[in-house]
């Protein structure tokens, strides 16, 4: 088995193939090289992605790239994210999420796929 990688870098010509075709729900993070909230971000996204691995693919699409996609989904700001599960959009947020923000909307928008895999040491009491 693969180690998990981050999200996926999917263009006009991928999208279809590695999203809307994806037997896991799939959160698209749509963003611009330029943009500083979305640079900001990143390492909160990246983070997820490892974290729920296997049950929730991540993806990235580069509005300045994948024209088409963007244009199709009416994305007129970012950074924004796509909640998608059997090609279908399940929601949407516009704008920077916090690590915190971006765990509560995914578990908002994918419930009981969104646990995290534990990192170790003791487990929390209650």
């Amino acid at each position: 088995m693969l180690a998990p990688t981050g999200p996926i870098a999917v263009t006009d010509q991928t999208f279809e193939a590695e999203v809307i075709r994806s037997t896991l729900p799939v959160v698209v993070d749509f963003y611009a090289d330029w943009s500083i909230p979305c640079r900001a971000g990143q390492p909160a996204f990246a983070d997820a992605s490892l974290r729920l691995a296997g049950r929730i693919k991540f993806a990235t699409v580069n509005i300045d790239d994948a024209v088409h996609v963007a244009r199709s989904y009416g994305i007129r700001a970012v950074p924004t994210f796509l909640f998608l599960r059997d090609g279908q959009e399940r929601g949407r947020e516009v704008g920077p999420l916090s690590a915190p923000e971006l765990g509560r909307v995914v578990r908002r928008h994918f419930p009981g796929r969104a646990r995290a895999r534990p990192s170790g040491g003791r487990p929390a009491s209650r």
